[in-house]
């Protein structure tokens, strides 16, 4: 958005008259002028105003973030002040049209799909309409690479004789798609409203500055609002109080167990409620699912009992602090009760917060998992026990951040371990040495995403190890190592 004041330049001539005399002649002069610049002020106010309530959105957004080019060094954990991160110059240009984007999905689909549509907006030189989201949660602007208004122009609109455009762009597409297809759409529909946003965006293949585009939305420019970063911010300054800490990504939580049809450890009762939920969702494709078939396929998020014996033969104690990032476990206390056991130390938002703090949040299930998010990018360590959005984007954020500790579970093989040690044919020394092996190279290591060619769905995601971001041309060989054809596959 531009705002641009142009000054009123007044030309006073001298002024002659035998009727008034000079003195009121004055008087006359100092209010005419004064009046001019009391009313270029106002003017320049009401602009300024307008700007300012464009970025307070109420409603869709509860705040925003400028970020500015004056940055305090950031400090990382070890001490060590890092450099700000450089921004590209303010960019002028002609906007080729409106784009309206509707973002679906839960939290983290709507984080990313903000940062992709920012970059399609930047390349195609949008202007881009504030994201409608599916729930109240975030919201920055990225500064000036992109043009952003709250609404269209009533001049766009249909009442004036222009038809807004709805349509999804196509799946996992890349620049020339974009430039191709989408930007002729411009030509005859001044607006267009991608009535869906999720993996719109391709992981590999484009350029360079488009990929670091992405990175910058993400990880400089967009923030929660301000309640959640204060709120959030709090948690982390309490745990931290009280030592290092692991978050444990527990995803064992009705949705989610209704969804992937995972049953194992549940009683009879509730395997059927589970199943009555997934019918009760047609969007839900498959209705039919073995639970015991999908659980040793390493498609079930881990159950607290088996997340307790992962964590307990990785080497955490009793001692060791746990955070448990979710929602309500199916099941309650008691499914945590083994977990508990062996981790004394754990504790939840709704355990460490008030009631009012967290009652502006209650009933908002995105704003609780935004807590969750922060906390577990800030953590001594990181354990997800299911590879979701959420635990794919802060995998991202601690990649961002120096490669923080992420453990990734190989939940097939975790399953067959468990199985094997709870029927006795593997001992407690050796199911521990047998899960520290499995898991000896899967600590979120400096790597190159992998590509598989005609299956973008199978690749590894760009926000879980946006690579491109982490290092410089110069250097990636010496970081990540050389480009191969391992790294390709068909």
């Amino acid at each position: 958005m531009e705002v641009r004041s142009e000054g009123i330049q007044v030309r006073c001539d001298k002024l002659q008259s035998p009727v008034i005399p000079r003195t009121r002649l004055r008087i006359w002069f100092i209010r005419v002028c004064s009046s001019i610049v009391v009313w270029t002020c106002l003017v320049q106010l009401v602009t300024v105003s307008e700007l300012w309530h464009s970025h307070l959105i109420s409603g869709i957004t509860n705040g925003i973030y400028h970020i500015t080019q004056v940055q305090l060094p950031i400090q990382e954990d070890n001490g060590v002040a890092q450099s700000p991160p450089v921004f590209l110059p303010p960019r002028n240009y002609t906007s080729n049209g409106f784009l309206r984007v509707s973002c679906n999905g839960g939290l983290n689909q709507m984080r990313a799909a903000i940062c992709d549509m920012v970059t399609v907006a930047r390349f195609l030189n949008l202007t881009l309409v504030v994201p409608e989201l599916d729930k109240t949660s975030f919201w920055a602007d990225p500064r000036d690479e992109v043009r952003i208004v709250k609404r269209v122009p009533k001049k766009f609109s249909s009442k004036h004789g222009y038809a807004t455009l709805e349509m999804p762009p196509v799946s996992w597409s890349n620049e020339i798609y974009y430039l191709e297809q989408i930007l002729p759409l411009f030509g005859k529909h001044k607006v267009l409203h991608f009535n869906k946003t999720d993996t719109r965006l391709a992981n590999n293949g484009l350029p360079l500055y488009l990929q670091k585009l992405r990175c910058r939305v993400n990880y400089q420019a967009l923030k929660f609002t301000p309640q959640i970063e204060n709120l959030g911010h709090k948690l982390i300054q309490m745990l931290h109080e009280k030592g290092p800490f692991v978050a444990l990504h527990l995803r064992y939580e009705m949705d989610m167990l209704a969804f992937s049809g995972c049953t194992y450890g549940c009683t009879d009762k509730e395997a059927e409620e589970l199943k009555q939920l997934r019918y009760a969702f047609p969007w839900w494709r498959e209705k039919e699912i073995i639970s015991d078939e999908r659980r040793s396929q390493g498609l079930c998020p881990l159950t607290p009992e088996e997340a307790a014996l992962v964590l307990r033969a990785l080497g955490f104690g009793r001692e060791t602090q746990i955070y448990i990032a979710a929602g309500e476990i199916y099941g309650g206390e008691r499914r945590l009760a083994q977990l508990r056991a062996l981790f004394p130390r754990i504790v939840k938002k709704e355990t460490l917060l008030t009631w009012d703090d967290l009652q502006q949040f209650q009933n908002h299930s995105s704003q609780m998992a935004a807590l969750d998010f922060m906390v577990s990018a800030a953590s001594n360590a990181f354990v997800p026990t299911y590879d979701g959005n959420m635990a794919k984007l802060v995998e991202g954020h601690r990649r961002y951040s120096g490669f923080k500790k992420t453990i990734l579970l190989d939940r097939k093989k975790v399953v067959e371990l468990v199985d094997m040690h709870q029927n006795g044919t593997l001992s407690w020394i050796e199911f521990a040495d047998a899960v520290r092996r499995v898991h000896e190279k899967r600590i979120a290591q400096p790597t190159r995403r992998r590509v598989i060619l005609d299956k973008p769905k199978e690749e590894d995601y760009f926000y879980a190890n946006p690579h491109e971001c982490l290092c410089e041309e110069t250097n990636c060989d010496d970081l990540l190592g050389p480009r191969n054809s391992s790294q390709v596959s068909s």
